[in-house]
């Protein structure tokens, strides 16, 4: 009587699968990553020593390069306004909670003007407000 011989089961676990799935996640995580905040506005802030900070902004009005105006409710995306219209935005956010700042972003090479009219607004209405720099790096 001939015996056969049984084939023997190796247990083995093939990391090929697992190692697409990490990629795969991977991949995804960087792509997540990079599109949070693809609408910042790119603004080069003058600088200064001062190192405080505020923590309870209602508005972020921000002057880029071209003089363009745009205003962010908290850390929601940017919207661009018209100059002539600044004061009324500015005053529907004030009006929904008066007990936080308003920063201003303002471009170092804009024109003192813009910087100006918005501390109008903000010194007719009595509003708290903030100018927001790049701390100056010790050299």
């Amino acid at each position: 009587m001939a015996l056969k011989k049984r084939i023997k089961v190796e247990a083995g676990f093939s990391m090929s699968s697992m190692t697409d799935i990490i990629f795969l996640l991977l991949l995804f995580f960087i792509m997540a990553s990079t599109m949070s905040s693809p609408n910042d506005i790119k603004l080069n802030l003058p600088q200064s020593k001062a190192t405080s900070s505020t923590k309870s902004v209602i508005a972020k009005v921000s002057i880029d390069a071209d003089g363009n105006y745009f205003v962010a409710k908290g850390s929601s995306k940017p919207e661009q306004v018209a100059p002539e219209l600044l004061e009324s935005y500015i005053m529907n956010l004030v009006a929904q909670d008066t007990t936080t700042f308003i920063a201003l972003h303002a471009d170092q090479d804009r024109s003192f003007k813009e910087v100006v009219k918005v501390l109008d607004i903000a010194n007719q209405h009595k509003l708290k407000l903030v100018i927001a720099t790049q701390t100056q790096e010790s050299k």
